[in-house]
């Protein structure tokens, strides 16, 4: 074979392509950013980056040096609290601005949403470059400015200072930072390139511009909440800690925030039933769950555990969030595909009915003991004996308090792990797997039941129309079964709440408390610190969460229901 043969495709590819009239548009384009290029370079230098480094200079305690980080202190000396929920404004501005341009751009992608899909990850890895570059920057401003505390006493020479911002050059946070960024930018280069090769043309290449434009703005603004929302819970902390009145202004964040993710939640489960893919149809309707509970806790428990005063009830709400976030949707999940595929006619289906029923049945001290026992932090127990057989370490289970995602990010090498993002503790993790392993047979048997109301002649007369399974399923089948679906969601939600026999067996000092739910704390306020007054009001505090829980969820999810 010859070379000619080789690259005749090649040229032939190439020739389609640049065509005299789209040379010419590339050529014109090209001119154009070469010409406005020297501005934007100025304006950057010398408008953006100032801006900046004086916002920056504002988190400081600056007096001639850098000092420490004092967050917003200086604005609040200036405006009082009022900056905190202005900067939460912010924040939930650029969020809004974000989604309104990443609406916009998928309606001009109107009838090839794959196509808008696939950019995304191009404009993602874009955003990410740029926020890795202002991190990169914001590590190493630092280590530049310190450079004025060195040379103090000592000859100032050019050698000195060339050695010292090498040095600041080279910090090891700074070599971290730089080494992110330039994976993240090479990341994206491959990913623009991969898409340019397959879309050529100009409005394309602008489409993952604009993309990556409104996720530089979602990021940006989930900076900023996350630190409005640190700042609000230190504020927070202060307040139980010295059992004083945090302020107005922080409350008004937490019940704003809640009433933002109740509009989520709620939109969420309406577009759910728009869906026909079943990815997005399951990710909506697990996504308005979450985002509805988070939504409630914000708005009703937040305000009412700072009032309290008592750091273990914030822990217990806290681990009872987790609790339940962790069960429901997966034991709702799992149940309904088991109730479709139990319902089929499949030999031994009666069987397996019985064994996913048993563990519902079985009297939870010895399930919940057993299970204490699976899960020992001994190198002997079963699950850590598989683990080591499987080649990984054993765990410490019951016994850790640690969060699953920092030990996730520990095993992954990462050491600077948020607190605000460490999730359930393992030794939840363990209790949730159990509520998981016990209530699914339950709700198998219910859905099992919901099915049988189900006309066949119904999904007969879809399937004969040429309707797949999926369709019957989800246009079908799963609207009929909200009735049942509704319950158990309710069910579910009052049984998180109220929670106790299994979680008192499996609990362990060790793990610090952190898998203590409400129902919990209120047991050892009542018989082991004999606070009975405190207790019997903790008491009525999670009656009246119940109570809320069940009116929202009436609201949201009551209306959704389908009764044939």
């Amino acid at each position: 074979m010859s070379l000619s043969d080789i690259f005749s495709p090649l040229k032939k590819r190439l020739s389609t392509w640049l065509t005299p009239r789209r040379l010419r548009g590339w050529r014109e384009n090209l001119t154009a950013y070469l010409m406005i290029g020297p501005a934007v370079s100025l304006i950057f230098l010398f408008g953006i980056f100032p801006v900046g480094f004086a916002l920056f200079v504002s988190l400081h305690k600056w007096r001639l040096k850098r000092g420490d980080i004092i967050g917003l202190v200086n604005y609040t000396k200036a405006i009082g609290p009022l900056a905190y929920l202005l900067i939460f404004v912010l924040g939930v501005g650029l969020l809004f601005l974000a989604f309104r341009q990443l609406q916009r751009n998928y309606k001009e992608f109107e009838g090839r949403p794959l196509r808008f899909w696939i950019f995304n990850i191009p404009g993602v890895l874009l955003a990410s470059a740029g926020l890795s570059f202002v991190n990169w920057t914001v590590v190493l401003l630092p280590n530049i400015l310190d450079i004025a505390d060195k040379i103090r006493g000592v000859e100032k020479t050019r050698e000195l200072f060339v050695q010292l911002l090498g040095e600041a050059f080279s910090a090891p946070l700074v070599l971290t930072a730089r080494g992110i960024m330039f994976g993240v930018v090479l990341a994206a280069l491959i990913a623009v390139s991969i898409a340019f090769y397959f879309w050529r043309t100009l409005e394309d290449i602008q489409h993952q511009f604009s993309l990556a434009a409104a996720w530089l703005l979602a990021g940006a603004g989930a900076i900023v909440l996350q630190y409005v929302y640190g700042q609000m819970m230190l504020a927070y902390t202060l307040a139980m800690q010295t059992g004083e009145d945090p302020g107005i202004l922080p409350q008004i964040v937490s019940i704003s925030s809640g009433v933002i993710l109740l509009f989520i939640g709620w939109k969420l489960w309406q577009k759910g039933s728009e869906q026909e893919s079943m990815a997005l149809f399951s990710f909506r309707i697990f996504g308005a769950m979450v985002f509805i509970v988070g939504g409630w806790i914000m708005i009703g428990e937040l305000p009412i555990i700072v009032a309290a005063g008592d750091p273990d009830l914030w822990v217990g709400l806290k681990a009872t969030l987790f609790y339940s976030l962790g069960t429901i949707p997966f034991q709702l999940g799992i149940s309904i595909f088991l109730a479709v595929l139990l319902f089929q006619n499949l030999k031994g289906s009666a069987f397996f009915r019985m064994m996913f029923f048993m563990p519902y049945v079985t009297p939870t001290v010895a399930s919940a003991a057993v299970f204490r026992q699976l899960f020992s932090n001994r190198q002997q127990a079963p699950i850590n004996a598989g683990m080591k057989l499987l080649g990984m370490e054993p765990l410490q289970w019951l016994w850790e308090p640690k969060g699953i995602l920092r030990l996730m990010a520990n095993n992954a090498g990462i050491e600077n792990w948020p607190a605000w993002a460490d999730g359930p503790s393992l030794a939840l993790g363990v209790v949730i797997i159990y509520s998981i392993w016990v209530f699914v047979g339950y709700n198998t048997v219910i859905y099992l039941a919901g099915l049988g109301n189900i006309s066949k002649e119904v999904g007969e007369a879809a399937e004969v129309d040429g309707a797949s399974r999926w369709q019957i399923f989800r246009h079908i089948t799963f609207p009929l079964l909200s009735p049942t679906t509704y319950f158990l969601t309710l069910i579910s939600v009052i049984g998180t709440f109220k929670a106790f026999n299994h979680i008192w067996i499996m609990r362990l000092e060790a793990s610090l408390g952190t898998a203590d739910t409400f129902s919990v704390v209120i047991f050892t306020e009542f018989f082991e610190k004999l606070r009975y007054g405190y207790a019997s009001a903790m008491a009525f505090i999670l009656f009246a969460i119940i109570l809320g829980l069940t009116f929202v969820n009436n609201k949201i999810q009551g209306s959704r229901v389908f009764y044939g």
